[in-house]
């Protein structure tokens, strides 16, 4: 063993090791329920590894970029939730992986200074389950990485936000006038994030503003463009609801461009294919997605163009029945033969709990393990306070057929999909503590995070 790295050793003996990598919406939910039905009875170890402490649901980023949710209140401590039911945490990213003998490494952590704080470590695990999300896709694009923001991250998510503040401050105290793009956003990609975030900012700035920076216009001033490649916004969803959400997005008087690809990114803007400029300073890049980079050449594991591990419907990987993986990080058969099962929080949500049937059995010694089969709850978008806009599958409606919603009812339905994750780790007794106390603390703060 490198003598920089140490191995710990496993706390319960011989008992099974189940190590968790990733988080997310999919792996911090599979980690509570098998520590509460694994861990709890002393029949395996679970341990949860992810490269922060803290958790935050992924769909509420571009909230959390636009100020209008403060993540320090919302977030979920890795370490608390291991102890209360019955799983470690392990902070870390995933380094290496080796096959033959069961392990994974660690990655040193380091301090805001680059001190090193945490080791490189390895961990020995029998059964193992990725789930380390996804990262934007630059697609090679030149200037992407240098002059735009992504929204992957917590950290991402806040310094966009910070830097929005900033240069809010600036244009409001300078004497000269604002130059050409200054306050200008635009954001490439015209999915949930890139929709969703461009309502939410535009309400933000007008807030913003409202709360004293009396030089600004906001009409004037601020430019929102939304830029998306394909012919119309939301592509991945219903011609319905994205004609009606592109229509209410042009009457926020937010420029949707669409049939337009960008080209090059640089300090003052975007190039498209076209031959158009978009003038703007603040840039966030939200097409595409890949996996992290770690999953490309993992002990032989096979992956595809975007370093998905590729894996068979029992979410097993092609090329060891040890690994599962799920989630964004995983592309997994739709059952049509041709597609993937898509990027979404629904699918990661199913695919742990059917993780949860899987594991347990493959403990027990039963086989075959269950296969996994996506089905579509419908998708719903939130346009900050204007609207709520999307539909329900009749799967989860009890009938046939699909139902479109909007206004309050789909307002309602959106803001319990968080509900049911924060359920699934949380409980009902201190989600609806939670709730009542964001109710009452409401009316005590404002609703834009001001620093």
């Amino acid at each position: 063993m490198d003598s920089d790295r140490r191995m710990e050793q496993p706390s319960g003996g011989a008992r099974h090791q189940i190590i968790v990598v990733g988080g997310g919406a999919g792996g911090f939910e599979l980690a509570v329920k098998l520590g509460r039905r694994l861990g709890r009875r002393g029949l395996a170890d679970v341990t949860l590894v992810d490269r922060t402490p803290v958790h935050i649901w992924k769909p509420l980023l571009h909230e959390v970029a636009a100020g209008t949710l403060n993540a320090n209140e919302d977030e979920l401590n890795y370490l608390a939730h291991a102890h209360w039911n019955h799983f470690r945490f392990r902070l870390g990213s995933l380094e290496t992986l080796d096959r033959k003998n069961r392990t994974i490494v660690l990655s040193p952590s380091f301090d805001e200074q680059g001190r090193e704080f945490i080791p490189r470590r390895s961990f020995h695990y029998d059964t193992l389950v990725i789930c380390v999300g996804s990262q934007a896709n630059d697609f090679g694009i030149p200037g992407v990485r240098e002059h735009c923001l992504m929204l992957d991250t917590r950290e991402q998510a806040e310094r966009f936000h910070r830097n929005l503040l900033y240069r809010c401050y600036q244009a409001n105290a300078q004497e000269a006038p604002l130059r050409p793009g200054q306050l200008h956003i635009a954001i490439a990609g015209a999915g949930a994030t890139g929709v969703e975030l461009s309502a939410e900012l535009h309400s933000a700035v007008r807030q913003l503003v409202s709360f004293g920076l009396d030089r600004l216009d906001p009409e004037r001033d601020v430019r929102i463009h939304l830029i998306e490649g394909a012919p119309r916004v939301l592509p991945g969803l219903p011609e319905r609801i994205s004609a009606e959400i592109g229509q209410l997005l042009r009457s926020l008087d937010i420029q949707v461009m669409t049939g337009e690809r960008v080209t090059r990114a640089t300090a003052e803007g975007f190039h498209t294919l076209s031959g158009k400029f978009i003038p703007a300073e603040i840039k966030v890049w939200a097409a595409g997605i890949q996996a992290p980079e770690v999953l490309k050449n993992l002990d032989g594991l096979e992956t595809n163009h975007i370093n998905q591990l590729v894996v068979r419907p029992t979410l097993q990987t092609t090329r060891d029945d040890d690994i599962f993986a799920f989630g964004d990080c995983a592309a997994c058969p739709l059952g049509d033969g041709k597609s993937l099962v898509p990027p979404r929080a629904q699918a990661a949500h199913q695919q742990a709990a059917l993780l949860v049937k899987s594991i347990t059995r493959r403990l027990r010694g039963e086989s075959p393990l269950p296969e996994y089969r996506y089905q579509d709850f419908g998708s719903l978008i939130n346009l900050s306070h204007h609207s709520t806009i999307g539909n329900l599958m009749g799967n989860l409606m009890g009938r046939s057929g699909t139902f479109y919603l909007e206004g309050l009812f789909a307002r309602l339905a959106y803001l319990s999909l968080y509900k049911m994750h924060l359920l699934a780790i949380q409980g009902w007794w201190p989600v609806t503590l939670r709730t009542l106390a964001d109710l009452l603390s409401r009316r005590t703060k404002p609703r834009l995070k001001l620093h």
